[in-house]
């Protein structure tokens, strides 16, 4: 196993990065770090990883890309989560499910390391600006060892696919069973709450996108595909706000309302911080 070790340096604190086989590791203790400082990091991942919603996470990105994971243990803990005797390390979850989207280094960058996909979760838990601090370092890291002429990375890979499923689950359990729609017709409800997104984040639906720009839609391009890499991190912590409003009951109007603030304080932080790197003394 080659490891390759870089770091990121997100609101002051060192967050070690390493890459092993083409897929980069984050060390989420450096993350807890800067929520609760040294001594406190290992409690602040143990109460995380023993959340059902965490537990429902890292075990679906499991299934998603490790054929070796053991699902029946993984329900068992899925289980327990919630009880007041339930704790778990992630030592104990390696061990118990076979897992690989998480691992413990010791020495030199030692700590707990997680995929990127669970670490920038594990980010929504320290704080979404956080969050969206160590997603733009990453990108930077990832243009930094990149060719200058290479196509532009695109944060669309690393991102969606986990916040696909975290929407697409909530609309499925939350939304869906208190719909009149036939099994034929769900696709509405998905569609119509990726359109909730794209006013709040692009002031348009995808519908009004396609024909102001019908040149392009024949060309098989869509509004996200002309997003700024700002826009696209934004977007992606949309979906998983979304998801947990859904899951409180939200009304659509106001989750509308409240998903345009996020977007709109969200983007600022990001644009202002490229202006602010992009100034010349």
């Amino acid at each position: 196993m080659t490891a390759k070790n870089n770091s990121l340096l997100i609101q002051n604190i060192p967050v070690s990065v390493i890459t092993l086989n083409d897929d980069d590791y984050i060390c989420i203790t450096d993350m807890a770090k800067a929520k609760q400082g040294d001594a406190r990091a290992a409690d602040v991942i143990k109460n995380w990883i023993r959340t059902r919603s965490t537990l429902e996470f890292i075990g679906t990105w499991e299934m998603m890309y490790n054929v070796n994971f053991k699902v029946v243990e993984f329900d068992h803990f899925k289980m327990q989560a919630g009880l007041p005797s339930f704790v778990l390390s992630v030592s104990e979850w390696i061990d118990k499910t076979n897992a690989t989207g998480m691992y413990v280094r010791s020495g030199r960058y030692g700590g707990t390391y997680a995929h990127k996909d669970i670490a920038f979760e594990f980010g929504s838990a320290i704080s979404p600006v956080f969050k969206l601090y160590l997603i733009k370092e990453y990108q930077r890291l990832k243009e930094a060892e990149s060719n200058i002429y290479q196509i532009e990375w695109n944060v669309r890979r690393i991102l969606s696919k986990a916040n696909y499923v975290i929407q697409t689950d909530a609309i499925k359990q939350h939304i869906i069973p208190q719909s009149n729609l036939s099994k034929q017709t769900e696709w509405i409800l998905y569609a119509e709450e990726a359109d909730l997104l794209n006013v709040a984040l692009f002031g348009c639906t995808a519908k009004q996108w396609r024909e102001a720009n019908s040149e392009l839609v024949r060309e098989n391009k869509n509004i996200r595909d002309f997003a700024t890499i700002n826009q696209l991190a934004v977007l992606s912590n949309l979906e998983t706000h979304n998801a947990e409003l859904i899951k409180e009951n939200i009304d659509k109007i106001e989750r509308f309302y409240k998903l345009t603030t996020i977007a709109t304080y969200q983007l600022n932080i990001l644009n202002n911080a490229d202006r602010l790197k992009n100034l010349k003394p």
